[in-house]
């Protein structure tokens, strides 16, 4: 039985590496995109059935080009989730306008060119498909510190996925997203970093900040969020789009 097809972008590292093993558990043939191509291959050495392709996700015509490939190699898309983002730590008052240009070329034009491309396919396929994008915590409050920039890019990833969930519905296509909280990647790390020093104190002293923000007292790991992601794209989510389902352990409630 031919495997269904599920891609993943910002697929080298982190949540987007959980979601594409976890996809790859659950049965997918996973295609593992990343700009970053030696690291979407690194993960995909770890996936039984999986292949590796370079996407720069601000680029929409190399996200119709990946996507294109995809459909031309196996004749379907199923999944496509867009996960690929980056954050930088500063106060409001110093964020140039080169940072918030490339916060939302990244975190909210990549979810938005790699979407078009997803639902186009999918629309000309006929496919019942499912598009999952990783919005954050930080998408539905603005009492996040140091990432004003970040926090207007995440708010625009949920409105889009309401918009598109809409649109999309009379195509069988099903858009929903996930919004984690404090997770432990080389993200946090370097975030971590930023916040101690704009804050003064040590790491350590951050990271039980979190934790103590956090009801179910520990860190969130990327497997934690990539579960979520497996069962949005499920038939057991055959009913739920343009959802935002929190996944952070309490740290926000809505």
């Amino acid at each position: 039985m031919t495997r269904p097809i599920a891609c993943v972008t910002g697929g080298g590292s982190g949540i987007g590496a959980a979601i594409a093993t976890t996809l790859g558990e659950r049965g997918y043939h996973v295609v593992v995109t990343d700009v970053d191509l030696a690291s979407a291959e690194a993960s995909a050495t770890n996936i039984e059935s999986a292949q590796a392709l370079r996407l720069d996700v601000t680029d929409p015509a190399g996200c119709d080009a990946t996507v294109n490939t995809v459909v031309a190699q196996h004749g379907r898309l199923d999944v496509w989730v867009s996960n690929a983002g980056i954050s930088k730590m500063q106060r409001f008052v110093d964020i140039s306008p080169t940072d918030l240009a490339r916060n939302f070329e990244v975190n909210t034009y990549g979810v938005f060119y790699c979407g078009q491309a997803a639902a186009r396919a999918m629309i000309t396929l006929a496919t019942p498909g499912r598009i999952i994008n990783t919005a954050s915590m930080a998408a539905k409050q603005g009492r996040v510190p140091y990432l004003a920039d970040y926090v207007a890019s995440k708010f625009a990833v949920l409105g889009l996925t309401q918009a598109m969930a809409f649109e999309l519905a009379p195509y069988g296509i099903r858009v929903n997203c996930v919004c984690p909280g404090f997770v432990a990647t080389p993200m946090q790390s370097r975030e971590l970093a930023w916040e101690a020093e704009l804050r003064g104190i040590e790491p350590d002293a951050v990271r039980e900040l979190w934790i103590n923000d956090t009801p179910l007292a520990r860190l969130e790991t990327p497997e934690d969020v990539a579960r979520v992601v497996a069962f949005l794209a499920s038939e057991d989510a055959a009913f739920i789009t343009g959802e935002a389902i929190s996944v952070n352990g309490g740290a926000y409630m809505d």
